[in-house]
């Protein structure tokens, strides 16, 4: 197994595409190795910070890797199709969600970590946490540009191929999307000037 880990490493993902095609299950895993970061950061920050869903969807996203590798065209990188994958599947569980949320909290997870904080550390987990959820109450056209371009830290002309849409409407969706933000933490600049 390592010996075939460290033939894939130094490997194009165009041509791990083909090994995957041609069924070489390490070059899926290489692939998978390359790529389980971005996709599970973009799952988790999408959803305010939701390990579990995170981890579902990169399990969700990979799995249409893996049975979609012989549809890949290669009109994109492996990691722009990654990202829109990404993008749609989280799209998908909020409509799941939104369909469902008349159950109120029976859905919700109970966080059992425990963390000692001090008052300085606990203000800035506050803050962090009003962040994300002002983030994962933006409907997702809105959410996840700024996810992308935030957490992701990819361009405009790389949004605009994940989400396929113009250059100019991710523009104009980061511009919403920030107001919606601001809007939404207002409190936070309130308060701290105080």
């Amino acid at each position: 197994m390592l010996k075939a880990e460290s033939m894939h490493e130094n490997t194009s993902e165009s041509d791990l595409i083909a090994a995957g095609r041609e069924g070489d299950r390490s070059a899926f895993e290489e692939l998978f190795r390359r790529n389980q970061r971005r996709v599970y950061s973009v799952a988790f920050n999408f959803f305010g910070g939701d390990r579990q869903l995170a981890e579902d969807i990169s399990q969700q996203v990979f799995l249409k890797l893996y049975v979609g590798i012989a549809k890949f065209r290669g009109d994109a990188q492996v990691s722009t199709w990654l990202y829109r994958v990404t993008v749609n599947q989280c799209i998908d569980e909020q409509k799941k969600r939104n369909r469902f949320s008349f159950f109120g909290d029976i859905f919700e997870r109970e966080d059992s970590e425990v963390v000692e904080i001090d008052d300085s550390t606990e203000e800035r987990l506050e803050i962090s946490e009003s962040v994300k959820k002002a983030v994962a109450e933006l409907k997702p056209i809105f959410r996840a540009p700024l996810v992308l371009k935030h957490v992701e830290g990819l361009s405009y002309s790389e949004m605009a191929q994940v989400l396929d849409i113009s250059e100019g409407t991710v523009a104009s969706r980061l511009s919403r999307g920030h107001k919606m933000l601001a809007e939404s933490l207002r409190h936070l600049q309130v308060s701290g000037n105080q």
